[in-house]
């Protein structure tokens, strides 16, 4: 018995060194912090710089609805909800038999139910084995190192943006979004990514910069597979990328690019893949 309630004892003092779970007000998080289990978050919950937070397998961090005043930050490059605000470290490693779940708190919430994941000058953000469902924008980073592989984006106003940041992405799903994936400048990789039945696949506001998007599968992205903003003067290259429709203009008309539009550069996109990339855990 006693040795039991010494062993307890022990746990407590190891608990309270490392943060399981926030109060779902707004707050600033520091030091290092655990999450596991479910997590409830209200407001905005910044990770401060110098912070770390790690997340468990199989955890659901849940955005509820925040009241009033505690939604403390409104404006761009913010997003109305609940938001987790991160200026530290975040490790999100799921499992694909234990992923890691973020949503609203009403499972039946539409898109834009919870604000995002922002990202704000951070040296180390890594998701893998994830699923973000019914945000504003699933995750926004500015000016950070983001890898996200393994997981699973759906039912979101947009999956991915970024301004300046040095992306990885490999091995997700984007699935029944506003838009997959959006960028203005950045580096990233993107490749082997299955995107398929959003309203925009990509969407490329300024210049893209050393980037390499490569061997993704598009599939029926309505109404454009690649959109284009004002600030692309210069073509975009997309080549060996699989694309749901045939080669020639039943493709090019999905391209709202030079094509459409001569102040725009064009998107490159042949030679194509034949086959499209398949993941594992999708259909």
């Amino acid at each position: 018995m006693l040795i039991r309630l010494f062993c307890s004892f022990l746990l407590v003092l190891a608990l309270n060194s490392c943060s399981l779970v926030p109060s779902p007000l707004g707050q600033i998080l520091s030091g290092k912090i655990y999450w596991q289990g479910e997590v409830r978050l209200r407001g905005d919950v910044v990770l401060e710089a110098g912070a770390e937070l790690i997340i468990a397998p199989g955890t659901k961090v849940i955005f509820e609805t925040p009241r009033s005043g505690e939604d403390l930050y409104l404006e761009h490059p913010y997003f109305p909800g609940s938001e987790l605000i991160v200026r530290g470290r975040l490790l999100a490693l799921g499992t694909a038999e234990a992923p890691i779940v973020f949503m609203a708190a009403d499972p039946s919430g539409e898109a834009g139910s919870w604000g995002g994941i922002n990202i704000e000058d951070s040296p180390e953000v890594h998701f893998s084995y994830c699923r973000f469902i019914q945000a504003n924008s699933a995750l926004h980073s500015r000016q950070s190192w983001v890898t996200v592989e393994h997981s699973v984006f759906s039912n979101n106003h947009v999956a991915v943006r970024f301004h300046d940041t040095h992306l990885l992405a490999e091995n997700n799903l984007f699935e029944n979004n506003g838009t997959a994936i959006r960028f203005h400048f950045g580096s990233p990789v993107i490749s082997n990514n299955l995107i398929r039945h959003n309203g925009k696949g990509l969407f490329i506001t300024s210049e893209p910069r050393d980037y390499r998007i490569e061997n993704n599968s598009f599939i029926n992205n309505f109404p454009y597979q690649v959109s284009l903003g004002e600030g692309v003067r210069s073509a975009v290259d997309l080549r060996n990328n699989y694309w749901s429709e045939s080669v020639g203009s039943a493709l090019e008309t999905l391209f709202f690019d030079g094509r459409a539009d001569d102040w725009l550069g064009r998107v490159e996109y042949l030679p194509v893949r034949t086959q499209p990339f398949k993941l594992e855990d999708s259909e």
